[in-house]
């Protein structure tokens, strides 16, 4: 399976299961993001990232953690 910047929930679920200590809450966009593109399952545009996306996931891992 491959993901791409607009599979924000399965994004999540893949970070916290390659980084389960991780706390998504304090997390700045550019380890988030750099989180993602080293995700073995990643595969889209690195250029097609925006902070809208990143808020989104952020979000989704918070949600994944409750």
């Amino acid at each position: 399976m491959s993901l791409k910047w607009t599979d924000s929930l399965d994004l999540s679920i893949a970070l916290d299961e390659a980084h389960p200590d991780a706390d998504p809450s304090h997390l700045n966009f550019v380890d988030l993001r750099n989180m993602i593109l080293a995700l073995d399952e990643f595969d889209d545009d690195p250029a097609h990232c925006g902070e809208r996306i990143l808020e989104a996931v952020t979000l989704a891992w918070i949600d994944e953690k409750e």
